[in-house]
């Protein structure tokens, strides 16, 4: 047994470790449950979090770096990430460490070791032990990952809103992760496996329920959102994309992507890409389109301010303001031709005081980021035009 007796004994130990050679402190750690593949036995095909650390619990993760060097793991912290299999003996170490702590972890209260004491039941039950597979993952650096684990990780920290949208660094995570079949209970099937059992599969009438083909998971097989949030359809929210508090996700033509999503109260029936910021207030019409960085922005992320409307098969693809319109069905992409009449000129620069209205055409991209534009095409001469918007008129009354 330990003769860790309080929290007194318990900060001189972690602070002892801190001092340890295979000691460093995370940006972000998390205890998993990894899903291998059958086919590829060492092959991770996704990873399940339960309680996502971003810089805190420092204590908790010293533990499990303690526990994990006391147990043989070579523990290696010179690069961004490090992962390492949670086993019965790294377990029931840091167990110990925490004991004094068990008749509290109920609630809220000491999330970290309620993980660490299911798993620890999970893995002392004879009928799971050979199939149930668990690790921990580190983040030393937010640099580009190399694992399946640390991909899942940082979907789990944009999902749980813990850093904003375009927040972490996940540059070739696409290619790190495995496209697999997703089925009925959101767990991931090898395709090689489905191919090689497909006979017995069908012929046993045990062929699973496929929901989907895709190398990311659905945002609510992972997440229990706010209260205030509705998600419709489950397909239409990749997991790694960000819902804000009061943000509905209607069926039919929506769609919000990794890394992207809403800071606010927001309406989506269209189109939300990779990278893609909706504000507060604001209403992505029904099959209006947000161009992400893969399609068609030049690697420029796009915002979309507060309070502004995308109408119905709309394409946005240049950064708007707020209180800003764009009319149903038309493109304003960054190189479309925009006229903005001389009395708008004026109206909008009341708005946008720091940008110079100079002229009557504009490149779309230039108008970038200006509050109050509300954009529209002249149904007879099929001119794009750019005026204030009465959303932004209503906006200063409120403020006057």
């Amino acid at each position: 047994m330990s003769d860790i007796k309080n929290l007194e004994d318990l900060t001189k130990f972690v602070e002892d470790v801190k001092t340890k050679s295979f000691y460093k402190e995370p940006i972000a750690w998390a205890i998993g449950k990894v899903y291998k593949g059958v086919v590829e036995k060492d092959k991770t095909l996704s990873v399940d979090y339960a309680v996502v650390n971003y810089k805190e619990n420092f204590g908790s993760a010293a533990v499990l770096l303690w526990a994990l060097n006391e147990c043989g793991t070579k523990i290696s912290t010179n690069e961004s990430e490090y992962v390492a299999n949670l086993n019965k003996d790294v377990v029931e170490k840091a167990l110990d460490i925490f004991d004094f702590l068990v008749e509290e972890a109920k609630d809220d209260k000491h999330r970290n070791l309620q993980n660490l004491l299911i798993i620890d039941e999970i893995l002392n039950n004879e009928d799971a032990e050979d199939e149930a597979k668990f690790c921990v993952t580190f983040l030393f650096g937010d640099e580009k990952p190399k694992s399946v684990e640390s991909v899942y990780l940082k979907l789990y920290l944009l999902s749980l809103s813990k850093v904003e949208i375009r927040g972490v660094n996940l540059d070739g995570a696409f290619g790190l992760l495995p496209n697999v079949a997703w089925d009925e209970y959101a767990k991931p099937i090898e395709l090689e496996w489905l191919r090689e059992n497909e006979i017995w599969l069908k012929m046993s009438g045990s062929y699973p329920a496929i929901t989907s083909v895709d190398k990311f998971p659905r945002y609510l097989s992972h997440i229990v959102p706010n209260d205030s949030i509705r998600v419709l359809d489950t397909a239409k929210v990749r997991m790694g994309a960000q819902l804000a508090n009061g943000t509905t996700v209607m069926p039919g033509a929506s769609y919000v992507n990794f890394n992207s999503g809403t800071t606010g109260s927001v309406m989506i029936e269209g189109r939300v890409s990779s990278s893609v910021k909706v504000g507060e207030g604001s209403d992505v019409g029904g099959g209006a389109s947000i161009l992400g960085v893969l399609s068609g922005t030049n690697g420029n992320p796009i915002s979309i301010g507060k309070k502004c409307l995308l109408g119905a098969n709309s394409v946005t693809g240049i950064p708007l303001g707020d209180n800003c319109i764009v009319d149903g069905g038309i493109a304003i992409l960054e190189g479309t031709k925009v006229y903005i009449s001389e009395a708008n000129q004026k109206a909008l620069a009341e708005l946008n005081t720091n940008f110079k209205f100079d002229k009557e055409i504009y490149k779309a991209i230039e108008l970038s980021h200006l509050n109050g534009l509300h954009f529209r095409q002249n149904s007879q001469t099929g001119q794009m035009s750019a005026s204030l918007s009465k959303r932004a008129i209503k906006l200063n009354e409120a403020l006057h």
